[in-house]
């Protein structure tokens, strides 16, 4: 049982492991991994609404700061590969310390510097160190029981989605009255006492696979990739979901700003709040999925998305109820989607729940480049309809992923049906259980009929060698 962290900082008494009382995994816990999350992944975002003002402060054309969000972006994805795989490797306690006194550090240097090189190279290691949220969301599956893990992974994850919008507005409403360096020098406050809250809450655990080397991490990844059909299910379905929600968001500047609407920035920019209204719905998502087989769970939120889409594509670009009606349809669904899938994903082994989340990660970053790339071609050659009518082709693709493999398949099946139907998990558990019952049963039968047959091939051999 370690003490302290890095060797020289107390850990707090009842936030030290001991198997005997571990730690429960209660609301003040994943209120704090959703509450660090929003405030960890808003650096990834600080940036989208600051580059003109960027260009002035900085005394550079637009095109030379149009690298910054892709750098940190850059930064981010090199996060995901590098270091949050490490989460089953080493105690996820001081990871998780080291990395957001790194993010908040960094982030003194962007507030200050006043070298646009300097700023994009602290830009791509703020997106190295942002990646805690990937590293929390494992770790609240972990500790949180069996029936509360996707209600668990649903806090963590609006936490980060809440991030994402609620970075631009904050970002472009403080830049509108004072310099765009409060901005960072808010960042940099909310993070420190993210770090406060963590160190106070943030109970220590073992680490994990002792035996693997870290560059062996890489290899199993590697490894679950080919041989983990529900992996490579979930993050061909990832893919194209992520490509869908970028593209819609995206486009949707676009779609607002030109006719027939012609929205100001700032009326554009409140359609975040629309968003914000379905990441509030996350933690009703993750009741709803706990008590079903996470494949219905994905079935029901991908049929979903395909409705919304299809009120998106019918009058997105005729009347504004039908793209708040889709703004928020979409946001409660997908991440009732991404939920399902991840719980799914995370169940195939409790030792490599980081190294499954990096690979699902990574996934929803390539549908992030598709369906930012893609998605604005297509709008800008072809028209907003034309845009809508591919996230609909791609909600189509992912329901056939989906029903290729059933709910129950076990193992290694690419394709097909077994173990029947049944949508209701705790029937499933039940089935299960018993179902280990009688085989343990069984064994326990057959273990004296086995001992009777070695007694009797020794009392016939003792019988052979007296003769």
């Amino acid at each position: 049982m370690f003490s302290k962290d890095f060797g020289f900082i107390p850990i707090p008494k009842r936030l030290r492991h001991d198997p005997q009382n571990p730690i429960q995994f209660g609301i003040v816990l994943n209120a704090t991994f959703g509450f660090a999350s929003t405030f960890i992944v808003s650096n990834l975002y600080y940036c989208q609404p600051l580059l003109i003002e960027f260009s002035k402060s900085f005394n550079v054309t637009y095109s030379e700061v149009s690298n910054i969000p892709t750098l940190i972006q850059a930064g981010y994805a090199t996060g995901l590969l590098l270091i949050t795989p490490m989460g089953d490797l080493v105690r996820r306690r001081p990871l998780i310390l080291l990395l957001v006194l790194a993010s908040a550090s960094i982030t003194i240097g962007l507030a200050v510097t006043s070298s646009l090189v300097v700023f994009e190279t602290l830009c791509f290691l703020v997106g190295v160190a942002t990646v805690t949220p990937q590293v929390l969301i494992p770790l609240a599956a972990d500790l949180a029981p069996p029936e509360r893990r996707a209600s668990a992974i649903s806090v963590v994850l609006s936490g980060l989605l809440f991030g994402i919008l609620i970075a631009r507005v904050l970002a472009g409403v403080i830049a509108q009255f004072v310099t765009w360096r409060v901005v960072y020098y808010m960042s940099i406050a909310l993070q420190f006492l993210v770090l406060a809250m963590l160190y106070f809450v943030l109970p220590d655990t073992p680490a994990k696979n002792k035996h693997l080397s870290y560059f062996g991490i890489f290899g199993s990844m590697a490894k679950y990739i080919v041989t983990e059909p529900l992996l490579v299910q979930g993050s061909l379905m990832n893919i194209a979901a992520s490509a869908c929600f970028t593209n819609f968001w995206v486009t949707l500047t676009f779609l607002l700003g030109g006719e027939p609407y012609n929205y100001s920035t700032l009326v554009i920019g409140l359609f975040g709040l629309v968003g914000m209204f379905g990441v509030a719905m996350g933690p009703l998502v993750g009741r709803l999925i706990d008590r079903l087989v996470p494949w219905y769970a994905t079935l029901v939120a991908t049929i979903f998305l395909l409705v919304f889409q299809s009120v998106q594509t019918a009058a997105g670009g005729i009347n504004i109820a039908a793209v708040i009606i889709s703004c928020f349809g979409l946001d409660v669904f997908r991440q009732m989607q991404q939920v399902s899938l991840m719980t799914a994903v995370y169940g195939i082994s409790d030792s490599a729940r980081a190294r499954l989340n990096a690979v699902m990660v990574l996934s929803l970053f390539i549908g992030q480049i598709m369906g930012t790339s893609v998605g604005t071609k297509v709008f800008v050659n072809y028209g907003w309809r034309a845009s809508a009518g591919l996230s609909m082709a791609w909600y189509g693709w992912q329901l056939v992923i989906l029903l290729l493999r059933g709910p129950h398949v076990r193992g290694h099946r690419w394709f097909g049906y077994q173990g029947g139907l049944e949508a209701r998990k705790h029937v499933v558990s039940e089935r299960r259980w018993r179902e280990e019952q009688e085989e343990a049963e069984k064994r326990q039968e057959e273990r004296p009929q086995a001992e009777e047959r070695i007694d009797s091939t020794s009392g016939n051999r003792e019988g052979d060698v007296s003769v």
